[in-house]
């Protein structure tokens, strides 16, 4: 079981390190590229700042914005201690519909989501699923790939 949990955090991209207090937390280390249908971009602000570009975004663009988490949030809540951590879910039925007709099972991938987080080393994180991830994983047609890829053009045009 041990060694089953350990190549579970290991390929989750999580290693357990100590921060500076010494006590020891799970950090999520910073990705090397797209990973399992997840793309990670840079961002050039805070969490909290990338988010509220996120949210000007979406709002100028007319798609709802149906939750925002705070993971790291929740976590202080509860006497946690967690790297800011916040994720956007939104979407468009106009966009979404057309894509769960022709293929039902991406209903649990919609609404889109958006992760912002911040590595160990203080680096802030874009990261989301990558629409042709999303294309083969639920067989939906390639004329539908537009309905899903404004999630690169959002998550670029945050981190900037």
């Amino acid at each position: 079981m041990a060694i089953y949990l350990i190549f579970v955090r290991e390929s989750a991209g999580i290693r357990v390190g100590e921060n500076p207090s010494g006590i020891e937390e799970n950090v999520m280390a910073a990705p090397t590229g797209s990973t399992k249908g997840i793309v990670d971009k840079p961002s050039s602000h805070s969490v909290d700042e990338t988010v509220e570009k996120l949210k000007g975004i979406l709002q100028a663009k007319g798609v709802t914005l149906f939750a925002l988490v705070d993971h790291s949030g929740e976590a202080e809540k509860v006497g946690m201690k967690m790297r800011p951590t916040k994720l956007l879910i939104f979407g468009s039925p106009k966009a979404g519909t057309p894509l769960m007709l022709a293929a039902p099972s991406i209903a649990i991938d919609l609404p889109l989501k958006i992760l912002v987080w911040e590595d160990a080393q203080g680096k802030v994180w874009i990261s989301y699923n990558s629409p042709e991830y999303l294309k083969d994983r639920h067989g939906f047609p390639q004329e539908l790939l537009q309905n899903v890829a404004v999630v690169e053009s959002l998550a670029t045009k945050a981190g900037e």
